[in-house]
């Protein structure tokens, strides 16, 4: 693939990822649709669009997902959606992105992974911007809505271990966000006392289901073995940025001191994660 290709395909699915925060902050803040309602569109939209996009692309399937994926994935979204009731979005993606990657590095050390002594500064330094960003004060995000989107992001760390090697990315995954979203119909249907939405929040859920999410994770696929494992994993440190400058443009969301140092904490602690264990290789 060509390097100019390569650089706008990233670019594109760095924007889709983020995306998806500030259609879902947006939806539920200013739509009336529910949070059940706007995972349950979300996964249906993303099932329809990767089926398509694996019968245009008429892909041999190398697996078609599993339902212990499907859970995790429905707990990612449903988790996702429910934090968003409070959250704003680049708070929302700073914790999202934060857990996934405390759960990715919790895994290598489980498995035995030795991390090097910058790796270590870099875990208690993302660490504490986590800790900071939640101690109690004027500024501090809502703690339940921080809970629930630390726990999607946790689920989403175990999607994503659970996906490697598993075959057809764009297959596996279609045959997932199918199964999460039979998971989310049950779920809509326990919640159906307290389920509303409008017309515009129906296609913030299209939209953060079939190009967000759907269209963006076909994007990441194509372009990911282009990229080295170094590069892959610090380009989505843009991810939290995108939603940030997206949240303080499109929704008005103010931009705190503390977001702004617990941000530099836990990407920056990150960073020296990444590249100290491809220093270590």
């Amino acid at each position: 693939m060509p390097p100019t290709r390569t650089i706008a395909l990233t670019v594109l699915a760095m924007i889709a990822f983020a995306g998806n925060s500030l259609l879902c902050r947006a939806a539920l803040k200013h739509t009336s649709i529910d949070a059940a309602s706007f995972t349950t569109i979300r996964l249906i939209s993303g099932a329809v669009m990767l089926w398509l996009l694996v019968k245009m692309r008429r892909i041999t399937p190398g697996g078609e997902g599993n339902w212990l994926s499907a859970v995790a994935l429905f707990i990612y979204a449903a988790g996702f959606s429910f934090a968003y009731v409070s959250l704003p979005a680049a708070t929302g993606a700073l914790l999202l992105f934060g857990a996934v990657q405390a759960m990715m590095i919790g895994h290598g050390i489980w498995a035995g992974e030795r991390l090097r002594r910058l790796q270590l500064v870099g875990l208690v330094l993302a660490f504490g911007g986590i800790v900071g960003l939640l101690l109690p004060g004027l500024s501090a995000p809502p703690l339940y809505g921080s809970i629930l989107m630390l726990g999607a992001g946790v689920a989403w760390g175990v999607y994503s271990l659970r996906g490697k090697g598993a075959g057809d990315p764009a297959s596996v995954t279609a045959g997932n966000f199918l199964r999460a979203a039979l998971i989310s119909v049950i779920l809509s249907a326990l919640m159906l006392n307290g389920a509303s939405w409008d017309i515009a929040g129906f296609w913030y859920a299209v939209s953060s289901g079939a190009l967000a999410s759907g269209i963006g994770y076909a994007i990441w696929y194509t372009v990911l073995p282009a990229l080295k494992a170094t590069s892959a994993a610090t380009v989505q440190l843009s991810v939290p940025v995108i939603a940030a400058l997206g949240g303080i443009m499109l929704l008005g969301e103010p931009l705190s001191l503390r977001l702004v140092l617990a941000s530099l904490a836990i990407l920056g602690g990150i960073v020296l994660v990444i590249l100290e264990k491809q220093n270590a290789i």
